[in-house]
């Protein structure tokens, strides 16, 4: 590919986790939004659950995401706040492989813009796990909206210069360029 040149979109297949005691897929605003920007930007979502806070229960189902070889990106909105419920960055920290600092401290970056100082009560993440990206982000429509919006559409863009997740994804999965 020659400098300058158009990239291709490519489309990338999620999961999408909502942590939660009380939300159904029919109360569930925030999954809803995260499924509705990847698939209105052309990423396919193959898989949707919810949980309940449950370190375990969160786990094991971020454990199944990660070994799903057709889930390249799981997405997870709630348990991310500072209450004994939000566990979610503790029931992902023994899969993490390679931490992500840098997608926690833009988010809460942004979110200051948004809701001042109450933004250090986010404990939004993301990390490697084997060769899936795994990002956790608050529970509400607004921090899904700011996270998917203000990051996750442009690095989960092919086309997004000077570099993106996509185009990492054959590197990280040992793939040997076409």
């Amino acid at each position: 590919m020659t400098t300058g040149q158009a990239r291709e979109f490519i489309p990338v297949h999620v999961a999408v986790l909502t942590v939660s005691d009380t939300r159904t897929v029919e109360t569930d605003t925030s999954g809803r939004l995260a499924v509705d920007r990847l698939t209105e930007a052309g990423h396919r979502v193959i898989r949707r659950a919810i949980v309940r806070d449950d370190r375990e229960d969160i786990r094991a189902a971020l454990q199944g995401f990660i070994d799903d070889p057709e889930v390249e990106v799981v997405i997870t909105t709630g348990g991310t706040g500072v209450t004994p419920r939000d566990v979610t960055p503790e029931a992902l920290a023994p899969l993490v492989t390679k931490p992500i600092p840098g997608f926690g401290e833009l988010f809460r970056w942004l979110s200051f813009a948004e809701i001042g100082t109450s933004t250090i009560q986010s404990r939004a993440e993301a990390a490697l796990c084997g060769t899936t990206y795994v990002f956790l982000l608050p529970g509400s429509t607004g921090a899904v909206r700011t996270a998917f919006d203000k990051i996750l559409l442009q690095q989960l863009d092919h086309r997004h210069r000077p570099c993106n997740f996509v185009e990492l994804l054959p590197r990280i999965r040992g793939e040997r360029p076409g």
